[in-house]
């Protein structure tokens, strides 16, 4: 499985590739930021985040993107950004028809880290440990996505199978008669 994290913000948002099945060793294949200078219009900034995710699904062509959900935060502009980017990144997916799915950042932290309540720097240690990296990517963002696409990879398998299951639990029951001649 190849996946596209996002890891969204407006000024950074990180994006990294990761490759793998959970249960065997993963591969980095990029990862990095699009920026937007802060002075520019929203509008602006948006477009810039477009065009850099859109990109980053050209060259690398994952097959389904991880984006960090936003959670609220005391500071409303900051999370309205973080909603904007991360909206841009669902509907930049959404347009190529691939699967998008939301992990929460303590959801992300304890797959990588065991310990959803994990620092920056532990998450950054982790993920080059786990991609075998020379460093931790830098900046934190672009670690953040990578982690991102780590805990996806891990945890698709179980969420399909919760799906189905739930799925199945709720398919109508159709009765079966018995046929005798």
């Amino acid at each position: 499985m190849r996946v596209l994290g996002v890891d969204p913000g407006l000024t950074r948002c990180g994006v990294g590739v990761v490759e793998g099945v959970a249960g065997r060793p993963l591969k980095m294949l990029g990862v990095g930021v699009v920026r937007t200078p802060t002075d520019a219009e929203l509008g602006e900034r948006l477009v810039a985040i477009e065009r850099g995710i859109e990109e980053w699904l050209d060259e690398y062509r994952p097959e389904c993107v991880a984006v960090e959900r936003v959670f609220s935060q005391h500071n409303v502009r900051t999370v309205m950004g973080t909603a904007q980017a991360s909206a841009v990144a669902m509907l930049c997916a959404a347009r190529r028809g691939l699967p998008v799915a939301l992990h929460t950042p303590s959801e992300v932290k304890a797959a990588v880290t065991g310990d959803g309540r994990a620092e920056k720097a532990q998450v950054g240690a982790m993920v080059t440990r786990l991609l075998r990296l020379d460093a931790p990517p830098r900046p934190a963002d672009a670690a953040d996505a990578l982690a991102l696409a780590i805990c996806h990879i891990w945890r698709a398998p179980a969420l399909n199978r919760l799906q189905q299951a739930h799925a199945a639990a709720r398919a109508p029951r159709i009765p079966v008669r018995k046929v005798t001649r």
